[in-house]
This record gives structure tokens, sequence and C-alpha cells, in this order.
């Protein structure tokens, strides 16, 4: 499955979007099950109501494109993330999505205790 990830800062405090994808239909996004098993070959989906998704799903090849929410804590995060829209696709066949928010540097624990 791919995951387009549109990322969006919230507040410091908010949970993060947790995405697990569990076989090539199925993903799990904030713990709601998503089954995308009917969207057919070379069709998409639109969906409705209230849900994580960006945009349409569509299938090609087989494989799902899923566009996708992913709400992230700025207070951890770079202020600058990627602009390139290659680094916000990720494949996954089955597991966590791994983290796409580029992070800051923890600081170092022994250089903070000589500051100090």
């Amino acid at each position: 499955m791919k995951i387009l990830v549109s990322p969006v800062a919230a507040l410091p405090g908010t949970p993060e979007t947790t995405v697990t994808v569990q076989d090539t239909d199925t993903l799990v996004v904030d713990g709601t099950l998503y089954n995308l098993e009917s969207i057919p070959e070379g069709g998409r989906g639109i969906p409705e109501g209230d849900h994580p998704f960006a945009g349409p799903i569509t299938r090609a090849g087989g494989e799902l494109t899923v566009p996708l929410r992913f709400l992230y804590d700025g207070s951890t995060a770079e202020p600058n993330q990627p602009s390139d829209p290659a680094a916000w696709l990720h494949t996954v066949a089955v597991g966590p999505l791994p983290d796409p928010i580029t992070r800051r540097a923890e600081p170092d624990a022994e250089a903070t205790e000589e500051a100090a």
C-alpha cells in the first residue's frame, strides 16, 4: 500500500496520527479499521463522512494509493519539513507507517549537564 502523507502540525499535546497496514486492502488509522477492498482495479474511492483521508483513494496494478492527513506535534518537529512530494510517499506492505516527520534532534544529555 502506498500512503501519501499530508502532514498537519497540531498543537503540542495533541495525539499524533498512528497508521498500521494490516494487508493489501486494510489499514488502521488511530485505532479505526478501514477496509478498502471495494475499490476496484483502475478505480477510485471518494471517502464520505468523518475520515482521515486527504482525497480519493485509488488502485492501480493491484496496489492502493491512500492520501492521508497526518497530525503531528509541531513542538517536536523541525520547522522546515521536506517540500518534495516524493518525501511524503511511503510504501508499506504490512506493519506500521514509519514516522514521516523530520524531528528536532534530542538535546545531548551530557552536554546539557555540562552547561548547567
